[in-house]
């Protein structure tokens, strides 16, 4: 094998110093393609669903063609959303771009049966027929090529090496071999092969910058014209990132980057970049490849080991007497010293380069303090963050329908594969800073509950809080739209303890409504949950209980939350220093009970007055009606008794007409059936008379029974127990 290694690098290099070895002649790179304008990105909006919408913008004259870069994972969504505008007299005559088939079906279009990867050996071998010139020393034949084989020579003993022979036939039909070695050189003397060659060398180069593809348009057209090109791109994500900056005293400031990344085929330069916090539907067709019903791929979520906690949206504020007070300066009391983060703007006649922080383009958050003139560590305070607000410039917002839009005010430029953060806004915030337990936590966390005052929406992403001196925390926070509060959580309070005790009552009845048959009986239950809140620490606390809010489930009109959102109730507090307050939340469960007073029994009465479900008065009443059922109960009774005596009665006749068919008419049979006679005549007297007492039996129970009704239809009660 490197033997073989030793002999291509040694053709190459002939072809190249010498011309001996021509196995081919590689096209111009001149081509049209390469000959036309560039059209330069313009525009670019991102959004939050993993698309971009880009456009290029220039001029053309005359029929002049214009390239187009994009990267292999481009190309799908380039197709279905291009859109190409010649805004002058002129017209597009054509879209090309480079082929997306594999390497190896392109080289099957050659008249060259050779793979991907061959040795010189079979790359000869795919010659043969072909007629070459081999020179090898003083030696040297043209002719057409016979074979390529292996021979072993001996050397040493035992011990052989191989090498590849390669047989020339002449026109005179002499064979002639040479061995291929260092010094043997091979030209192709056909010029058809030559290209061929030539074509091969070429597709084996296009694998090099095979995630490219350039489209080229075609315009037709008389003078100078502008042409706009737009497309959308699956391109990724961008991201928020927030800086809170907690003064000595006023509000604090709040700071918003976006971080984007440049992952296209070509740089952005001085583009006008807007970032939209939406996600409008758009979807992945492979329209470059053969189609396949294999759609859609939606990724697993990555879920970190660690998660920061984000706190729901406000859902009901309590009133104005009850609700948390703004609060225009959350951190008094605090010591001063360096703070641990630098943000852009001038400060105290520094410039953004002195800082650390790139102008319109992006940069960051450095990661010095500042210091006076003198060396001396500088505090922020609230004349600085003015200074820093004013002079900052961010990006204009503006809302689109479900979408809210950063538009930066300075060009961007970002080169492809390279990312930037670029700062989106830039406000003074109203905050009040607080202690938060939840009872899916371990620990009590610090938070800031922001009331978004401004006219802006806060995208969803990282914040990251400075306090004092030093960084204070970080968390992650859901979008929060304008007038909206949110708790933003970003570390653990250790100077604040918290113990929940619940306190399950048995149910109770509360009220009793009988009306048209039916007795409802309202029902509640109860719990108290207890909190106990300790403050350690030295310093002045606002705790915010977050109690849960279950489905069913209703506070006592004793209990006033300061907002409940969707899963919780939030309780405000205030601690002072080293005391102890204790929160009593009471609930309440309303179950209803139903009952048919017609279906009401003498033990269900027992059981109501045993639970005291019931009073006196609706006892009486129920017993009323129980009366009615009794004696209707007892009426149909009497009915039946008389049934089973009509049906013992009919038997006893049906065995006496069994006997006298059996008497054959004998003086003693005479008398017999005489007597049969009479005992018919007055079973039938019984009979009328029993039919006699169903028919009143029945038109009192009938009586009854619309007296039930009645009574049943007419109870109308309400009591409160």
């Amino acid at each position: 094998m490197c033997f073989l290694k030793v002999v291509v690098w040694s053709l190459l290099l002939a072809s190249v110093s010498s011309g001996q070895f021509l196995l081919g002649q590689a096209p111009n790179p001149a081509t049209a393609a390469d000959s036309a304008a560039r059209l330069p990105v313009t525009r670019v909006i991102l959004y939050k669903n993993g698309v971009g919408y880009f456009e290029h913008a220039g001029q053309v004259r005359g029929s002049q063609d214009v390239n187009v870069d994009f990267t292999t994972a481009q190309l799908n969504d380039v197709l279905k959303s291009l859109t190409v505008l010649d805004l002058g007299k002129g017209r597009i005559t054509g879209v090309s771009y480079n082929s997306n088939a594999p390497l190896e079906r392109r080289l099957g279009s050659l008249h060259l049966p050779v793979g991907e990867n061959p040795t010189t050996a079979q790359f000869l071998d795919a010659l043969r027929g072909a007629r070459l010139e081999v020179r090898d020393g003083s030696e040297s034949a043209s002719g057409r090529l016979l074979s390529i084989d292996e021979r072993e020579i001996p050397i040493k003993g035992d011990q052989k090496i191989t090498v590849d022979q390669i047989s020339i036939v002449s026109d005179s039909g002499e064979v002639r071999v040479f061995e291929l070695n260092p010094s043997t050189s091979v030209r192709v003397a056909e010029k058809d092969v030559n290209d061929e060659v030539g074509k091969y060398l070429s597709l084996v180069a296009s694998t090099r910058d095979q995630d490219v593809r350039r489209m080229t348009i075609s315009t037709a057209g008389e003078g100078e014209r502008s042409l706009l090109v737009s497309y959308i791109s699956e391109v990724p994500v961008w991201k928020s990132t927030y800086r809170i900056v907690i003064p000595n005293e006023g509000k604090p400031l709040l700071q918003g980057w976006a971080i984007v990344d440049n992952t296209v085929g070509e740089d952005w330069r001085n583009v006008e970049l807007s970032l939209v916090a939406g996600a409008p539907q758009s979807f992945v067709q492979d329209l470059s490849q053969p189609y396949y019903t294999r759609r859609p791929v939606v990724p697993m979520p990555e879920n970190a080991m660690i998660t920061p906690q984000t706190h729901e949206a406000t859902m009901e504020e309590a009133g104005a007497a009850s609700a948390a007070p703004a609060v225009t300066s959350i951190v008094n009391g605090v010591p001063g010293g360096q703070m641990g983060g630098v943000v852009g703007g001038p400060i105290n006649g520094r410039s953004q380069a002195q800082i650390g922080v790139g102008a319109g383009s992006g940069g960051g958050m450095g990661g010095g303090v500042f210091r006076t003139s003198s060396g001396g560590n500088k505090q922020w305070v609230n004349a600085d963050l003015d200074r820093l607000e004013a002079t900052t410039t961010t990006a204009q917002t503006r809302d689109l329908g479900d979408l809210f839009e950063y538009k930066l005010q300075d060009r961007v430029t970002i080169r492809k594969n390279q990312s930037a953060l670029v700062p989106i806004l830039q406000a003074r915030i109203d905050a009040e800073k607080v202690s938060v337990w939840n009872p899916s936590e371990s620990a009590v966390l610090r938070a800031l509950w922001v009331d978004n005052t401004s006219a802006l929406t806060l995208d969803g992403g990282s914040f990251n809080v400075l306090e004092g001196d030093a960084f204070a925390g970080e968390g992650l926070m859901d979008p929060i739209k304008p007038g909206e509060k949110r708790l933003l959580s970003y570390a653990a309070d250790l100077g604040v303890l918290v113990d929940a005790k619940q306190k399950a009552e048995n149910q109770r009845v509360t009220k009793v409504i009988i009306s048209h048959g039916t007795m409802m009986q309202s029902t509640q239950e109860r719990e108290e949950n207890t909190y106990t809140i300790r403050n350690r620490d030295t310093s002045p606390r606002t705790v915010v209980i977050e109690h849960p809010a279950r489905p069913g489930w209703k506070l006592t009109d004793d209990e006033k939350p300061a907002e409940s959102s969707a899963s919780f109730h939030r309780f405000r507090l205030t601690l002072e220093p080293k005391k102890t307050e204790t929160l009593l939340v009471k609930e309440y469960r309303p179950i209803t009970n139903t009952y048919q007073l017609s279906n009401v029994t003498d033990d269900q009465i027992k059981f109501f007055l045993a639970q005291k479900m019931i009073n006196p008065v609706i006892e009486q009443a129920l017993r009323k009606v129980i009366a009615q059922k009794n004696g209707i109960a007892a009426l149909d009774a009497e009915v039946s008794s008389r049934k089973s005596k009509i049906s013992g009665i009919s038997e006893d006749q049906q065995r006496v007409r069994e006997n006298m068919k059996a008497l054959k008419g004998s003086a003693e049979e005479k008398a017999l059936v005489a007597r049969y006679v009479r005992e018919l005549n007055e079973q039938e007297d019984h009979v009328q008379s029993l039919h006699h007492e169903m028919a009143d039996l029945q038109q009192k129970r009938e009586a009854s029974q619309k007296t039930l009704n009645d009574m049943i239809e007419g109870l109308q009660m309400e009591t409160t127990l």
